[in-house]
This record gives C-alpha cells, structure tokens and sequence, in this order.
C-alpha cells in the first residue's frame, strides 16, 4: 500500500538550503497531513496535533542548516514530529501512552485479509498489496473514481486504531523503512508488523467495500 510519491531529495536539500521557499512548499504538501495522523497517536486530540505538527515545522526550517543527510530528509522530518508529540504527551500527562497502546492493538486476534493477497517476502515490495483495490482506466470517470477513491483511503486510515494508524503512516504513506519505524516509536520489530498487517488488513477490506457499494449504486 505505497501511496507516497518520490521526491528528489538531493535537489530539495539545496533549494531549501538555497531558501527556496517554493521546495518547503512541496515538504508541506506531501507530508502535513501524515505528520498530523502521526502526532496523533501520542497526543490527546487533533488540535494538539496540529500544534505539534506546526512546531515541527518550524523545528524543521531551524534545523535545515544543520541537516547533513545522515538519514533521508523524510525520516528526518518525522522523527522531529515523534519526538515533539512525545514531548507534548509526557507534558500533558496523556493517560495512555503508546507503548500501551501497541500492547492493546497487538493482542488477541482480529479478522485479517488472507495472506496470499499480499506480496511475499520475494517481492520488492514484500507485505504490499498484490493486487490494490483502485479502478483502472484513464477516462474522466474512473479518474475521478480514482480520487474519491484516495479521499476515501485517507478518511479509512484516519479511523484507524492509534498505534495502528501510526505505523501504517509512517511505513506505507511516509515510506519509512522498518527499523526507523521501530527506532522512533520504540517498539519491537514483531509488535511492529503485526500493527502493520493489521492495519492494512482493515484499510483493504473496508476499501474494497466501499469500492463494491460504489460499483453496485452505479449499475442501479
């Protein structure tokens, strides 16, 4: 489930550097609304996010000069929203950290889409949709089913359980690799994939739900 498009680090370090205000713009647009979906697995409410997500933007534009590309510009960014959401709950005593959280969301057993629907371990994309759930076509019709489409996968996300929505986040939206992922929320590599699977688990089946409904109510 790679939602995420690539960008050219390289040549936006230096236009940042450079101060080119529209490369930050770009930042913004690809990242702000899954910087918020991860702020808000350590915080109280979507407000709180929203301020911690605005000051780590500003902890990014301070600490651009610094930034010496040890990591990838992404992993760097989100690892300055993890850790200011963090801050942020430890300071407004949240009353369930994420630690719990990962606790309550990796036991038992929840229903899960079959195995073979996803990529193996040979794969490039191991763990990956084998087949995602998106109209084809390029008529304006399924362009615009595409769309609504994206909206609706945005809004399923959203709704998932915390750490769950976290995770997702970070691995299939932000792209980030699983050892970053288990580094900056401190979990385990094991708890780590069963929210990923979890997750995606949930996003397939409620998207192609909604994809049926949307194909049933067009035929009547």
């Amino acid at each position: 489930m790679v939602v995420n498009r690539e960008i050219d680090e390289g040549s936006l370090i230096a236009r940042l550097h450079d101060g080119d205000e529209s490369a930050f713009v770009v930042l913004v647009d690809r990242y702000h609304h899954a910087m918020i979906r991860v702020a808000r697995g350590f915080v109280r409410d979507e407000a709180t996010a929203e301020d911690v997500v605005q000051e780590s933007w500003l902890g990014v534009l301070n600490g651009l000069a610094a930034f010496e590309g040890r990591s990838s510009l992404k992993s760097w960014i989100f690892a300055i929203v993890i850790n200011r959401a963090k801050t942020r709950a430890t300071r407004e005593g949240r009353s369930t950290p994420f630690s719990s959280l990962v606790s309550l969301e990796t036991s038992g057993r929840e229903a899960a889409v079959a195995p073979d629907r996803f990529l193996d371990a040979t794969a490039k994309w191991p763990g990956h949709w084998a087949q995602p759930p998106v109209a084809g076509g390029d008529d304006p019709e399924a362009r615009l089913l595409r769309s609504e489409t994206m909206a609706q996968l945005r809004r399923i996300v959203d709704d998932l359980p915390p750490a769950q929505r976290t995770v997702i986040t970070l691995r299939d939206i932000a792209g980030q690799d699983a050892e970053s992922i288990c580094n900056a929320l401190g979990v385990s590599e094991t708890n780590m994939r069963v929210l990923l699977h979890r997750a995606r688990s949930k996003v397939r089946g409620r998207l192609e739900r909604y994809l049926a409904d949307t194909e049933e109510a067009a035929r009547s």
